[in-house]
């Protein structure tokens, strides 16, 4: 009879992390590099300060004195001294937890590490004390990350949000250092110290709840540990890694709500995936509207969990309507959400009864986008924001049609974009947009706090250079949507020009020219000597100045076409500039920081119409009318 060649045993957390420290727990070298960013990392910290389970580790036992018979690393981030330790054993599986724990609860050094994004970051850990208190919080956002400096600024590094940058600050906001979560009675007398110089018991009595319900989950959690024999050959630790560390894409809220409602016998991955031939919501919303002769429209990226929040968002904004009904108080209400919490607790009923309308709300927001000029997922501004759009339509339905309701949807989006609202922390704004929007559009409601918060920094103009930047590819839109034409044909980018004639967004004062006339790419490379333009458009243009590429173009020597020259009107072809907010004039002259300072100018104005907020004084300075009809 085979005889079992490993061993179970609950090990405490913080001598496994001292181990691994220490290097006694070391890695076999092909184990791959630390890789968890940081919203990973949070989410394992939330898990334990709630004593939640976070999976079995699997180790191998290595003899004394023997070696390993694998080349070997410590854990990264150990003392440096670990690494001429021979280790006890080799960590098979749970590196990237052990890892993630170490750095951030043990080590005391600032935790190198990755944003979403792949941003290389330094990141300091903190508990907000008042959060991981409150029952109805969610224990992630409980868990703070900040800069190196320990400082959170906003408005572009002008405003200081957040400061831990000294043990007062961090009392002060009650913001407790993650790694001294197993060693706290420094912090604690210091924070006592702190309080009780203003005579502030409270918040003392709150620290020692704290301690009593969170740090003692750190202090007593305990992991299961599996331990392969000393004995086992390497052909079976081989397998075993193998096994266990198939890499790929974690498990997502999407997959574990497949799973429970599997046990309910729905089958949710047919609704997404399709199934008996049938294209499923992936698809239909994926092709929703296309253009002729293109595969996906706007909705091409769209994923599953997209959906299921727009589903989170009604089904709880509908569970609040029924509470309010029944006269509950403010703190008794239920929250709107669209958190993975609210996902995994999401009824199979809810699912149902919102599933269809909120696929409705996603095509309303396709025709909303197209619209709006936004034609391909390359261009839409933020993908995060179709989530809310869904289901503000789906709440509305018809009455999103009527023109002043669809006005005001207009500026809502627009505000979101130019106020550059949806690039994080964007579940409790999508919660706020589905409780005011609907009402506001309807005139039934106060201006909701998108419409507040949006409001654009004349200054960004300058520093756009990017698709990365969702304003720049806001001002793409409004551009074509205030019906510019294309410089050749005159030719408005509806649909099916856009992509018959391969519209892209094209720089103006071309870069060959910026480069040969000695200016900083950091200048002309900015969205505002950017414009859209057809493919051939921007191929005859060239690397040109401009008064050499307009007079190319009235005299239509650039086409290439058999036949006769098909000349251009100067007066038309200013026409077709100004539809672009240019100065023809300054065009003309090849008069690049007049044309800057202009266009910047009225730029400014076309955002400030779509977003209601006046930005600066957008009146043309004394003289530069007069400059801009010089021609």
């Amino acid at each position: 009879m085979p005889v079992a060649t490993f061993k179970t045993n609950p090990i405490a957390l913080e001598e496994l992390l001292k181990s691994c420290g220490a290097g006694k727990i070391q890695l076999p070298d092909f184990q791959r590099s630390w890789v968890w960013d940081e919203d990973r990392i949070k989410g394992l910290i939330a898990s334990i300060s709630q004593a939640f389970p976070v999976g079995a580790l699997m180790t191998l036992d290595v003899k004394a004195g023997t070696g390993t018979g694998f080349a070997r690393r410590p854990v990264q981030g150990a003392a440096p001294e670990a690494a001429s330790f021979t280790p006890e054993q080799l960590l098979l599986d749970g590196q990237q937890r052990m890892t993630s724990i170490y750095q951030t609860c043990l080590r005391g050094e600032v935790v190198r590490t990755v944003t979403a994004r792949q941003k290389l970051v330094d990141r300091w850990f903190y508990l907000d004390i008042r959060k991981c208190l409150d029952p109805a919080a969610d224990r992630v956002e409980a868990v703070v990350s900040v800069p190196a400096d320990r400082k959170i600024k906003a408005d572009f590094d002008k405003v200081t949000k957040l400061d831990l940058s000294s043990p007062a600050l961090e009392y002060e906001q009650l913001m407790f250092p993650l790694n001294q979560v197993f060693d706290w009675d420094n912090w604690q007398d210091g924070f006592d110290m702190h309080w009780l110089g203003k005579g502030d018991t409270a918040t003392r009595t709150l620290f020692r709840t704290f301690k009593n319900e969170i740090l003692q989950s750190f202090k007593a959690y305990q992991v299961p540990v599996i331990t392969l024999g000393a004995d086992t050959t390497h052909e079976a630790v081989c397998l075993v890694f193998e096994k266990v560390n198939t890499g790929g894409k974690p498990l997502d809220a999407f997959e574990l709500v497949t799973a429970i409602y599997a046990a309910k016998g729905h089958r949710l991955r047919d609704d997404w995936l399709g199934a008996s031939g049938a294209p499923g919501m992936q698809t239909r919303l994926a092709t929703f509207g296309h253009a002729a002769g293109q595969k996906f429209g706007v909705l091409e990226k769209l994923a599953p969990t997209d959906v299921l929040q727009a589903i989170a968002l009604l089904h709880s904004a509908c569970e609040r309507q029924k509470a309010e009904a029944q006269d509950k108080t403010d703190k008794d209400l239920p929250p709107v959400r669209a958190t993975r919490a609210s996902l995994l607790e999401l009824p199979l009923d809810a699912y149902l009864t919102w599933r269809d309308p909120v696929e409705k709300g996603f095509e309303a927001a396709a025709r909303f986008l197209r619209e709006h000029h936004i034609y391909r997922v390359l261009d839409l501004p933020y993908q995060g924001q179709l989530v809310p759009m869904a289901a503000i339509f789906a709440t509305l339905g018809d009455k999103a049609e009527h023109t002043t309701v669809r006005e005001r949807l207009a500026r809502w989006f627009w505000c979101g974009i130019f106020g550059e609202l949806y690039g994080s922390a964007i579940e409790t704004r999508f919660a706020k947009d589905l409780m005011e929007v609907p009402a506001w559009a309807l005139g039934q409601g106060p201006e909701p706090a998108t419409i507040f918060d949006g409001r654009f920094r004349p200054d960004r103009l300058q520093t756009m250079r990017s698709r990365l930047s969702a304003a720049y590819k806001g001002i793409h839109a409004l551009l074509m949507g205030a019906n510019a034409r294309d410089f050749r044909t005159g030719k408005t980018f509806e649909a099916a020009s856009f992509f018959d004639d391969n519209v892209d967004i094209h720089h103006i004062f071309p870069q060959a020219w910026c480069k040969k006339t000695g200016l900083p790419e950091a200048i002309y490379d900015s969205v505002i000597n950017k414009t859209p333009l057809t493919a051939r458009t921007n191929r005859i243009i060239g690397g040109h100045a401009p008064s050499t590429y307009l007079r190319r173009l009235e005299s239509g020597k650039a086409e290439d076409e058999a036949g006769p020259a098909l000349d251009i009107a100067p007066e038309v072809l200013d026409s077709y500039l100004q539809s672009h907010l240019i100065a023809p004039g300054m065009l003309r002259a090849d008069a690049f920081d007049a044309f800057m300072a202009d266009r910047e100018r009225q730029l400014l104005g076309l955002i400030q119409k779509a977003t209601g907020h006046q930005i600066l004084q957008i009146a043309p300075e004394e003289g530069e009318e007069a400059d801009a009809e010089a021609s």
